[in-house]
């Protein structure tokens, strides 16, 4: 198929093509227009036409980008998740957001050791009175609930686990990511990483670490604590005769 400079598409041999999806999840606005299209940026319908030139029977997507617009997350992912031939989604940096979402499209998924995803409820701006904040927290809730639906169908986690992830914005490294069923399989990473990803990597890893830690010291304190109640419960003269 003809390269396309925007979406990237790459047509390794007879049986493969590659698309690169790093950058923006968002559809063309008029400011595109007026300064010319942004390589950095993937919308539906631009994806959509590429898409009908696909000639090989396996589309390799990797990706690295921040996410971007829900709606146009949800109908990138609808559209892969149609493609006819074997699709295979890859982790390069990072996968968050919406484009996590398009990630779970693959029938094959892969989090290189190098990768991460990171799952978040969506967010918006509101103004006005009260009733328009409260209709706008709940158009959030249903605007999420695809995200959460496609999480808990390719995963092997229940509804209430993703959205307790979402809701602490979870960033879900290599081995996690093929443990919780977000990807398919482990394989160690071969894409150039970039020095802001490698750092947030390890910075995330730490801060795994460091929540572990943390957990462990709340249960011991738990522990010593209903110990203490316990001794207070206990009557003088128990401790009298348990001399």
């Amino acid at each position: 198929m003809k390269e396309d400079k925007y979406l990237r598409f790459r047509k390794v041999d007879n049986n493969v093509t590659e698309l690169f999806i790093y950058g923006d999840i968002r559809k063309k606005e008029w400011i595109d227009n007026w300064l010319g299209d942004d390589p950095g940026r993937t919308g539906a319908l631009d994806l959509a036409t590429a898409l009908s030139q696909v000639d090989t029977p396996k589309l390799i997507v990797r990706i690295n980008s921040y996410g971007g617009s829900v709606s146009e997350g949800l109908a990138i992912y609808s559209l892969l998740s149609d493609f006819k031939g074997e699709l295979i989604t890859k982790v390069d940096g990072f996968a968050c957001s919406a484009a996590s979402v398009i990630f779970m499209a693959g029938e094959k998924r892969i989090v290189p050791e190098s990768g991460l995803i990171m799952i978040h409820n969506a967010w918006s701006s509101a103004k006005g009175d009260y009733n328009a904040l409260s209709k706008a927290a709940e158009d959030l809730k249903k605007i999420t609930q695809p995200s959460v639906d496609i999480y808990v169908a390719k995963t092997n986690l229940t509804e209430e686990v993703i959205r307790e992830m979402m809701n602490r914005e979870e960033w879900i490294n290599s081995k996690e990511a093929y443990e919780y069923g977000f990807s398919t399989t482990l394989e160690r990473n071969d894409a150039q990483q970039s020095i802001e990803s490698d750092y947030l990597a390890k910075l995330v890893h730490s801060h795994k670490e460091l929540q572990n830690k943390l957990s462990a010291l709340e249960l011991e304190n738990k522990q010593l604590k209903s110990e203490l109640e316990k001794e207070q419960e206990k009557s003088p003269w128990d401790s009298f005769f348990n001399k």
